[in-house]
């Protein structure tokens, strides 16, 4: 028998109980504990960068330390080892020959996307644990975590492009 402890439902400033709230709660645990699973070969904030160039492209140093939410010095001082390691690579603007971008090498895109899957077949082994009914709801809901995921992404980084998710068609001409 599977023992599960229950959580109190988590209320709103204003003390109300909200279905969302559960979501919210239920989605942000489970992310929490997927975060930490695995090996920590690099940091969540330079994983969170590898994973920022690979979604937007080459940024400059100010970009990155605003969507990672520290200090300039910090990513600089980030960036330095992920260009030791042979992750990223400084570059200049062709727009503006006094900028310079970081850019993702072909060896962090590899590192990002060998560490994604790792991570993907993890929780994919706890997917296959599931009821089958509760696998197929999970399955289900697959749209809205994407759209999730898309909003989250414009929230962190207005200027980034637009992934063809997040990007709707334009309307046909009337």
């Amino acid at each position: 028998m599977l023992l599960t402890m229950s959580r109190p439902t988590p209320t709103s400033e204003n003390g109300r109980t909200d279905s969302s709230l559960r979501t919210a709660d239920a989605v942000y645990g489970l992310l929490s504990s997927l975060i930490f699973r695995g090996s920590r070969e690099l940091s969540l904030t330079s994983i969170g960068t590898l994973s920022t160039l690979d979604r937007t492209g080459p940024r400059r140093i100010t970009d990155l330390a605003a969507i990672a939410g520290i200090t300039q010095p910090s990513v600089t001082s980030l960036v330095s080892g992920l260009e030791r390691a042979g992750y990223v690579e400084r570059r200049g603007d062709p727009a503006d020959r006094r900028v310079v971008l970081v850019a993702l090498t072909p060896e962090g895109s590899a590192f990002l996307h060998a560490h994604r899957r790792a991570r993907v077949e993890s929780f994919a082994g706890l997917v296959g644990q599931l009821p089958e009914a509760e696998a197929a709801a999970l399955a289900a809901a697959v749209p809205a975590l994407e759209h999730l995921r898309d909003l989250g992404a414009r929230t962190r980084d207005p200027g980034a492009p637009l992934t063809a998710a997040q990007d709707p068609a334009p309307e046909p001409a009337a």
